[in-house]
């Protein structure tokens, strides 16, 4: 195809161009070693006691918007240490404190529109995964983990950052008429490392965020070459050392206790009418987390519940495939980027969701979970993962066990990693899934990266002949992880026919695939508006495993731009061609049958700067779609109105024509999100969603009272209401279902 040739002709370019050194402007390898803290201190938030004072602070470098520039304002970091805690100090100097902004009390909310001290700490020195502590002049805790060294794996649902992870720390903060002061204290127990004869060694980023001039700090320098994910990235952390620090074995036991009640009207088993029934619900539960050594970390829960998580965003699938949700659930959180196993995209072996959850017409549900165990940590050179679960009998799966198994460990090099991992999933009823994999990340020189996957699954169902394709998945990848400058990433894949991962996500299925992207970003100077530009182009083609004949074709080009106060904007074209051997529906009004198409849109995005209190993101989408037109559209408004009430929206709008075969679908998406902090401790939100696509309004209300990390009282309320009841027969009931809980937990520790 001339597609082909077109890939071919790009990649031919972007190898024999020739392109500048990479690289910090500070060698990071050479280690900084942390001063032990010599001397009270009292933990106010004003780090301005003598033993602060004599800790060097580190060099603060603006990284955005001119990196290398002199900070704006006076910024003082320091770090120290002692036998419980680690101690970050801040003195954030304003010339007018009246600039100082605060969006939010929220904990684990983030935004652009608010100061923020950041601590990145990477705690095993792997140049992969991190973890990432934030406060704001409100005093609120935001705490995330960072894998795959912030490199997103598969788009908006694939990113590496996670904020829903959580562990115990401390944050206090002042504001005078001088600017903002903090500290921060993050006991040992809630940090894994490994301990080396007394030494210890991290990779350390420290950011300051200053939102009314869109400058970004940072420790160590961390130039653009790397988008606005550097500061994020655990292998350009600086080396830090300490020595004299202990891991601490922690125990920590939280019992839950639970009560609510469930309505739902069903539909009886003559589908003649449906009937309400109120089921009321009285449990208790139990977490448990216990350091076995001072690198390996033992979990264990009991009658595990997650009826706090917010409910998943609703969306109108315009595919052939799969939508990918994210995890949101805590259990499965904590060292989870030492499970994945992405095999590109969204694909994955290991997809957490598999796990207590099931899925209708209606969507995901949840199934009931025994309880489970995990080991997380690193023994020698080796970072071990280990995850078992044991589910209850649903509507749809028989009472089902889960297990996974990862290993990786280092080499060739401090960026390099070598690993493998198994899953099983093992129903009462005989019917079993496993699934092995191997995998290998090489930093080849510079920023150049080689990544190797391959594994096997071994279904109950099918004829597992190991040496065959057939049940195979392989991925061969070769990335320049750069975002400034010539940047590309080319890579082969492919999934057999019968590649079945059961407790994996798996986008696309039964295919040979190949493609890449090229693009080339300019960094401006000091005295040009803009930050960035650049051209990105992205080509991807799919063929059919067993009959080879292509799937799908797809060429895209853009342009992109970013304003040093950060108004961004993209436009490109999205070429497609797809050859659909199976029809499939989009709605009950319109549906794509089997034929080979081409068709273009053209695709617009644009970002006003989120530092502002009022900020909004637009996307469209214009242009032929299959044989028929598509016009989407796509608005995100948020409002913060100050750092009690946030108000944010979002309007998805979709219409496809399809005037050859007289069939249309319009859909709108409407999601309205109430969040009130009355402090750091107490907070409320709404989250009221409409989908047009099921006729149906979805609310989700929560209260949250979090006095200290591992003691939360939830109230939490949901409902599910039909918008047209003459739809099908007999008429549907106004509410669908309807749930009230109310959860309280305490963490004991010992």
């Amino acid at each position: 195809m001339p597609l082909k040739s077109i890939v071919i002709l790009l990649l031919g370019i972007v190898l024999f161009i020739p392109d500048r050194a990479l690289g910090n402007e500070f060698d990071t390898t050479t280690a900084v070693v942390i001063s032990r803290l010599n001397g009270k201190i009292i933990f106010d938030g004003m780090p301005d006691e003598e033993p602060w004072k004599s800790i060097e602070p580190f060099p603060m470098i603006t990284n955005t918007p001119v990196f290398g520039k002199e900070p704006t304002e006076k910024t003082i970091v320091r770090l120290t240490f002692d036998n419980e805690f680690l101690y970050v100090g801040a003195e954030f100097y304003y010339s007018d404190p009246s600039k100082i902004q605060i969006t939010s009390k929220k904990r684990d909310e983030m935004g652009a529109g608010s100061d923020w001290l950041g601590l990145i700490l990477d705690t095993y020195d792997d140049n992969q995964n991190a973890v990432a502590f934030f406060t704001s002049p409100a005093g609120l805790r935001t705490d995330m983990t960072i894998s795959n060294d912030a490199n997103a794996s598969g788009g908006l649902n694939s990113m590496p950052m996670n904020p829903s992870w959580n562990t115990f720390w401390d944050a206090e903060v002042q504001i005078n008429d001088q600017g903002w002061f903090a500290e921060m204290r993050i006991p040992v127990s809630s940090l894994r490392f490994q301990d080396e004869n007394g030494v210890v060694t991290m990779g350390l980023i420290l950011f300051r965020w200053i939102p009314y001039l869109n400058e970004q700090l940072c420790f160590p320098a961390i130039n653009q070459d790397y988008g606005d994910a550097g500061p994020m990235k655990p292998s350009l952390a600086q080396t830090i050392v300490f020595h004299g620090l202990t891991s601490r074995k922690p125990l920590y036991v939280a019992p839950y206790a639970i009560t609510g009640i469930t309505q739902e009207n069903n539909l009886n088993d003559e589908e003649s009418k449906y009937d309400f029934t109120t089921d009321k619900k009285l449990e208790a539960g139990l977490d448990l987390k216990y350091g076995i050594t001072s690198n390996l970390t033992l979990d264990v829960t009991v009658n595990t519940d997650f009826a706090q998580v917010e409910a998943d965003d609703e969306m109108v699938n315009l595919t052939r495939f799969s939508l990918f949700f994210p995890e949101k659930r805590q259990f499965f959180l904590e060292r989870s980027s030492l499970f994945d196993f992405n095999t590109g995209g969204p694909s994955t072996m290991f997809y957490s969701r598999r796990i207590g959850l099931d899925e209708d017409d209606d969507g995901y549900y949840p199934v009931r979970i025994f309880g489970g165990v995990r080991l997380v940590g690193r023994q020698g050179p080796w970072d071990i993962g280990f995850l078992n679960m044991q589910t209850a009998e649903s509507e749809n799966l028989p009472s089902e066990n889960f297990g996974v198994l990862r290993f990786k460990r280092r080499i060739v090099n401090e960026y390099s990693y070598v690993g493998s991992i198994v899953t099983s999933r093992i129903g009462l009823d005989g019917s079993y899934n496993e699934v092995y994999g191997v995998d290998a990340l090489i930093r080849m020189f510079g920023d150049e990266y080689l990544k190797i996957i391959w594994g096997q699954s071994f279904d109950s169902d099918e004829d597992n002949n190991p040496f065959t394709f057939d049940i195979s998945r392989y991925m061969l990848n070769w990335e320049r992880k750069r975002q400034s400058g010539l940047y590309y990433d080319v890579w082969i894949t492919g999934s057999g026919s019968r590649y079945i991962p059961g407790i994996g996500f798996e986008y696309r299925e039964n295919y040979h695939g190949y493609g890449g992207i090229v693009g080339h970003t300019w960094i401006m100077d000091e005295h040009s508006l803009l930050m960035n530009h650049g051209f990105h182009v992205e080509n991807f083609n799919y063929i059919n495993q067993v009959n080879g004949i292509h799937e799908t074709v797809n060429i895209s080009p853009s342009y992109f731009i970013t304003t040093k106060s950060y108004w961004q904007g993209r436009i490109g074209v999205d070429y497609m061609y797809e050859n659909v051997f199976e029809e499939f529906e989009l709605s009950d009004d319109a549906s794509v049958p089997v034929a080979k198409y081409n068709f273009a849109t053209l695709d617009i995005m644009f970002f006003t700067p989120m530092s502002k209190p009022v900020y909004a993101i637009l996307m469209s989408q214009t242009g032929t779609y299959y044989d028929g037109n598509i016009v989407s559209i796509f608005v995100r408004p948020t409002w913060s109105i100050n750092s009690s009430f946030e108000l944010s929206g979002t309007y998805n709008y979709n219409k496809l024509n399809f005037p050859g075969r007289d069939q249309s679908f319009e859909s709108h998406v409407a999601r309205l999100k109430v969040l009130f902090m009355l402090n750091t401790k107490i907070s409320a939100s709404a989250f009221v969603q409409y989908n047009s696509d099921i006729d149906a309004v979805i609310s989700n209300f929560r209260f949250r009272y979090n006095p200290r990390e591992g003691n939360d009282l939830y109230l939490v309320y949901n409902e599910g209401t039909n918008t047209d009841l003459h739809r099908d027969t007999p008429y549907l009931p106004r509410m669908s279902d309807r749930t009230i809980v109310l959860k309280y937990t305490y963490t004991f520790t010992f």
